[in-house]
């Protein structure tokens, strides 16, 4: 609900990304790929490498949250990720 000032301006909370949110992100821009058809893995590392939003879609506004975070984020939860799994 936007907030009222004296001057009738409308202000609107935004909501602020976080650290936490490089894997939601990366899990939506995964199901966005995949319910379009596209290999998700192949997509998102082209983007990652070429730093290229045109490899991700607009399909769930996966383009735009995908552009809202830093490659270099991404590619450090991806790895965060895969130590967690991997790693005993």
């Amino acid at each position: 609900m936007p907030e009222r000032f004296e001057n009738d301006t409308r202000y609107f909370r935004t909501v602020v990304e976080n650290a936490d949110d490089a894997h939601s992100i990366l899990m939506r821009v995964y199901e966005a790929l995949r319910a379009k058809g596209y290999d998700p893995v192949t997509q998102i590392v082209g983007y990652l490498m070429s730093g290229d939003p045109t490899y991700i879609t607009s399909h769930q506004n996966a383009r735009s949250l995908v552009c809202r975070i830093e490659r270099d984020e991404l590619m450090e939860e991806l790895v965060r990720s895969y130590i967690d799994h991997n790693v005993t």
